[in-house]
């Protein structure tokens, strides 16, 4: 199935075209204190290689991952392959130094080289600036901060397209409404629980920049159901949404739907929308998301759903 790849989007005015599933790599680093289980270096192999041979032509993932090691095992398979395959997009982020909270223009650079050599690329088709949200605006804005240093990344041909990709919405604003990025990704903000991210979406759409959702499962809430992940977001959410979670989910039992479908298909049927992101650290996973993503749902069920909706007080801003 290399290469074959159907229901691509444009990415915004990128010119990318991407599958309407975007893969997420933060699992397949391990990170057991935010997912709650290990994923070893041959599972998260092998999960790499059945994306590349899988319906999904986009992978993301990010410098501080496990410490690199996303990054790591991907360009592990990416090797052995001779290169991605032709038509594959992989994005990844710069990151600050998690252990000295440097985030400055050199350390944007420094990032961005230790991202090459681990996935054994010279070049990437789209470059994140990863949770800038952790510094000031102004800061991040500044000359010779890392916002100009991304721009000269791309300036210089290290990247095709640069992003910004974080959680809280009102900084993602201000990043949007510099005009310096190709693309917005948003996390855990649009989904069935929670609608906050529409402005910003919305804002970014009318740039002609690409829009890519993040966890459309709210942190697995709603893949495995509030009965085995009761924290909406890993915690963010308001713990009411719990109990909205299982309303749902009883209601798509009714129609045969699985919880996950609805999930994934709320996020992928929105045409603002150009991509979804969902985490995958098996090979299972791949075959799974592609099932969930072409399950049938009836209009009646995404009635029901859309009056459950819970009010804008619950939403994470």
């Amino acid at each position: 199935m290399t290469g074959s790849w159907t229901n691509t989007r444009n990415l915004g005015s990128t010119g990318l075209e991407v599958t309407s599933v975007c893969v997420g790599g933060s699992p397949l680093g391990s990170m057991p204190h935010l997912y709650g289980y290990e994923v070893s270096a041959e599972q998260a192999v092998a999960a790499v290689e059945a994306v590349f041979d899988g319906p999904f032509n986009f992978l993301d993932t990010s410098n501080a991952y496990s410490d690199g090691d996303s990054e790591r095992r991907i360009g592990e398979v990416i090797r052995r392959r001779g290169g991605l395959p032709p038509g594959f997009v992989l994005a990844t982020k710069v990151d600050g130094d998690r252990r000295t909270g440097d985030y400055s223009g050199a350390r944007v650079r420094r990032s961005a080289e230790e991202s090459l050599e681990r996935l054994g690329l010279d070049h990437f088709e789209l470059l994140h600036l990863h949770d800038p949200e952790v510094m000031p605006f102004d800061a991040a804005a500044a000359p010779g901060g890392p916002v100009e240093a991304l721009v000269e990344l791309r300036d210089r041909g290290l990247a095709s397209y640069i992003g910004v990709a974080g959680g809280n919405l009102a900084e993602m604003a201000k990043y949007v409404a510099t005009g310096a990025f190709d693309v917005l990704l948003t996390h855990n903000r649009y989904t069935l629980l929670d609608r906050s991210a529409e402005a910003v979406i919305d804002a970014a759409g009318s740039r002609g920049m690409g829009v890519i959702n993040a966890a459309p499962y709210g942190g697995g809430m709603l893949a495995k159901g509030a009965g085995e992940q009761p924290r909406y977001a890993y915690g963010l959410g308001d713990t009411s949404m719990a109990g909205i979670a299982n309303t749902m989910q009883a209601a798509c039992e009714r129609y045969g739907v699985p919880l996950a479908a609805a999930a994934l298909q709320f996020s992928t049927r929105d045409p603002r929308i150009d991509s979804t992101v969902v985490g995958i650290s098996t090979p299972a996973r791949v075959a799974q998301t592609a099932a969930l993503l072409n399950h049938a749902i009836p209009t009646a069920l995404w009635d029901e759903l859309e009056a459950l909706t819970p009010p804008r007080e619950l939403w994470i801003r």
